[in-house]
C-alpha cells in the first residue's frame, strides 16, 4: 500500500503507524529507516523530502502549501519541506511550508517551525526559536 500511495518503492526499513493522512504522496520522498509515528499528517502538494534516520514523533503535521493572503480562496503557495537525516520530529510539531531541517537536529514537542532548523539544533516553541546546539 506505500509503494501504491507514494508512488514509489518505499524501503523495508520505513515504518508508518496508522493512522497516517496524506494527499499526494507521489510528492512525498522517504530515504530509509525512517519512523513516521500514528496521527502524522502530510499536506503535500508542494513537495516534502525525508532523508534517512529521520524520526517523526505522533501527530505531527508538515504543510507545503499556503493561502493568499489577499485571495485566500482562489490562490495557493507550494513550498518544499525537507527533513535532512538523522533529525527527529517531536510529537505535536507543525512544519509549515518552505523549511528545512537540518541533520541531526531536534524539534521539540508542539513547535511551529517557520524558519530553517540547521544542522545539530534544538529547536523549541511557537515560534520555534533555537534552544542549543548539539554534537
Amino acid at each position: 500500500m506505500l509503494n501504491e500511495l507514494f508512488q514509489q518503492e518505499i524501503d523495508e526499513s520505513v515504518s508508518i503507524v496508522s493512522p497516517f493522512y496524506c494527499d499526494n504522496g507521489c510528492r512525498v520522498k522517504l530515504g530509509k529507516n525512517i519512523t513516521i509515528n500514528k496521527g502524522a499528517t502530510f499536506l503535500s502538494p508542494g513537495i516534502i523530502e525525508i532523508e534517512d534516520g529521520v524520526l517523526i514523533g505522533p501527530d505531527v503535521k508538515i504543510a507545503t502549501v499556503n493561502h493568499d493572503l489577499v485571495d485566500r480562496h482562489h490562490k495557493y503557495y507550494f513550498k518544499k519541506v525537507t527533513i535532512k537525516k538523522n533529525a527527529w520530529i517531536c510529537i505535536g510539531a507543525i512544519l509549515c511550508p518552505g523549511v528545512t531541517i537540518g541533520e541531526n537536529s531536534v524539534v521539540a514537542a508542539g513547535a511551529v517551525v517557520t524558519k530553517d532548523v540547521p544542522d545539530n539544533t534544538i529547536v523549541g516553541g511557537n515560534p520555534a526559536k533555537v534552544i542549543k546546539h548539539i554534537k
